[in-house]
């Protein structure tokens, strides 16, 4: 191990590496190893290089915790939808998956079904309704429904038939975080960071798996360029804008509102 050279150090870190008893582990690293050396290989890496790219990792890490910079640069690299889509053994007809589950890390409130989630918020008022099932068509009755939109996050409780509603603001367009060196790396590449308007949803039952997905607004202008790669066909809605008058939960409205129907169709948990 005395005459390593960039011809001869792949193989001795391998070497080194097959001494774990973890045979996964050990499959993950042999690959990490090749590919990551095939790189610096492939492109003659520089050490200014080097050094700037652990720079950039160091300031990825030096994030607060709670704004999950690391999930961000997964999601920009397309990384998170390649593992996503390599993952989504589901039956057919179930709701596709568009993110990675991040438990809400502020204290999240709690709604009873039909609330409006952000009344603080201004624009026009969205009513959204639709049912929990699994793949069979029977509703999931009591599923505990997280939805986050304009970075606030509620918690409902669908009824005894699946059933969940609610009222929100409507949805636009955003960016994804304006400071942070996931952000600096898209403008220097020369990438725009913006998503198209969503709802997310993080929904969960008893003997189902945990469904964290988008649904997002037909006709956004960001549909087909959206920062993260998080949009799926079978998840672009059409909100219905409505005339001012009397509105789904029973009030009334001086000013034009929208309503959208969305029916979430679970995957059952696989058996042990």
């Amino acid at each position: 191990m005395r005459n390593l050279d960039e011809t001869t150090i792949t193989q001795a870190v391998l070497a080194y590496n097959r001494g774990t008893g973890d045979a996964r582990l050990c499959e993950v690293m042999t690959s990490l190893v090749q590919h990551l050396h095939a790189f610096a290989r492939d492109i003659k890496l520089t050490e200014a290089e080097w050094r700037g790219g652990i720079d950039f990792l160091a300031k990825v890490g030096a994030v607060p915790p709670d704004r999950h910079e690391f999930v961000l640069l997964s999601d920009v690299l397309g990384l998170s939808t390649l593992v996503l889509a390599q993952n989504e053994r589901k039956p057919k007809g179930c709701t596709q998956a568009t993110v990675f589950h991040v438990a809400p890390t502020p204290a999240v409130l709690v709604h009873d079904l039909g609330a409006d989630i952000n009344p603080q918020l201004g624009g026009p008022k969205g009513y959204v309704q639709g049912t929990v099932r699994d793949d069979k068509g029977a509703p999931v009755p009591y599923a505990e429904i997280h939805i986050r939109v304009a970075g606030d996050c509620a918690l409902l409780q669908a009824d005894d038939r699946g059933h969940y509603h609610f009222s929100t603001s409507l949805p636009g367009s955003q960016q994804v975080r304006h400071e942070g060196p996931v952000n600096q790396l898209l403008g220097a590449l020369n990438r725009h960071a913006w998503r198209p308007a969503h709802l997310e949803f993080s929904i969960s039952a008893s003997g189902y798996q945990r469904l964290t997905t988008q649904v997002f607004r037909e006709g956004d202008p960001y549909l087909d360029s959206d920062a993260i790669f998080g949009v799926r066909p079978s998840l672009i809605t059409h909100w219905q804008c409505q005339p001012a008058g009397a509105t789904p939960d029973g009030g009334h409205s001086n000013e034009v509102f929208y309503t959208l129907a969305f029916d979430f169709v679970l995957a059952r948990q696989p058996a042990a």
